[in-house]
């Protein structure tokens, strides 16, 4: 990402990241903000780190919870985990400090891993959003089409698939030496900003909006279908009722995970595209909110399960109270009123 330069009437933005010739400026924030900033950004890592470990924990742990649609959520929370334990503290620095301090390695592996992780996430949602329009609009069909065999293939099309597509861009030279016009160099040692060219803006849409679109088509099907399935509960005999019922609470949940994701993700990638054509003149501060905003995304899933799925607060229940080291706590049924 880039180097944040935050100017105020308090800091000092003479300063550089190095004391070589083509440095990046530096701005010195009083000791107080920067301890205020760190402290912020600690808390937030922490939700996210322990609340997407308690997803994980759940998923793997209770054997109810082993189905299609939980190994997805265990996935995404997985991604979104590692985000807060290996990007997050190196950004945190980095946005306190405007400067990269770490050398080039870490910048393409921080860079790489937090490329991975976020692409890992979008696809993930459209997976999950996929199953919940299988599981609504043709339920008859649906245990056999999405088998735990089947979403093990979708787990590793969601992980492999970024890995590879971001180590196109950082670990090759095919894309510079193909669209050596559309790239930017490195304006100044210490920002760490490898990807961020007119390329690599113009791509990044469609791979966002692309996912994005399809996931939106399918909740307006998936909400199509659900309203009519509502008015036909009333003929249904109460088990099949119940069955259809927590199918639609389910893809309510996930639809309601969707749409924060683009409300969190949405500036950061419009912004990318429209700098890229503009010369990039976003104001460091306003893109620094605009990232942080798309990673506080990663905190709210666990949040959104613990107001949304009765399954979810009985684990955690379980987990806060230690009852799970009782041998038979792994076969109890949550889904159980």
């Amino acid at each position: 990402m880039r180097a944040v330069l935050i100017q105020g009437a308090e800091e000092h933005p003479a300063a550089f990241c190095y004391q070589v010739n083509g440095s990046c400026p530096r701005t010195v924030h009083p000791l107080g903000i920067q301890l205020a900033i760190y402290l912020a950004c600690a808390i937030g890592m922490l939700i996210i780190v322990l609340g997407n470990l308690f997803v994980i924990f759940s998923v793997s742990y209770f054997k109810a919870l082993h189905t299609p649609t939980n190994f997805l959520l265990l996935s995404l929370a997985l991604a979104d985990m590692l985000l807060g334990l290996l990007v997050l503290p190196l950004s945190t620095i980095r946005s306190v400090e405007s400067c990269w301090f770490f050398g080039d390695f870490l910048c393409h592996l921080h860079t790489y891993l937090d490329t991975v992780f976020c692409l890992t996430s979008i696809f993930h949602l459209c997976f999950i959003s996929i199953d919940r329009h299988c599981a609504i609009c043709d339920p008859l069909l649906y245990p056999s089409k999405f088998t735990i065999r089947a979403t093990l293939r979708y787990i590793l099309a969601g992980w492999g698939v970024p890995a590879a597509y971001t180590a196109l861009f950082l670990y090759t030279d095919v894309i510079e030496m193909g669209f050596s016009q559309w790239l930017k160099e490195m304006p100044c040692v210490g920002s760490c900003q490898l990807l961020f060219n007119k390329f690599w803006g113009w791509l990044n849409f469609p791979v966002f909006f692309f996912p994005c679109l399809i996931m939106i088509s399918l909740y307006v099907k998936i909400f199509v279908v659900a309203t009519r399935q509502a008015q036909q509960l009333r003929t249904l005999s109460k088990s099949l009722s119940g069955v259809a019922k927590n199918e639609r609470k389910a893809a309510k949940t996930l639809g309601i995970a969707v749409g924060i994701y683009l409300l969190c993700w949405l500036p950061f990638t419009v912004d990318t595209m429209v700098d890229s054509l503009l010369n990039f003149i976003t104001p460091p501060l306003v893109f620094d909110i605009f990232i942080w905003f798309a990673y506080f995304n990663s905190a709210c899933n666990p949040i959104i399960y613990v107001f949304s799925y009765r399954w979810f607060r009985k684990a955690l229940k379980l987990i806060l109270s230690r009852e799970i080291f009782s041998p038979r706590t792994s076969t109890i049924d949550l889904y159980q009123e």
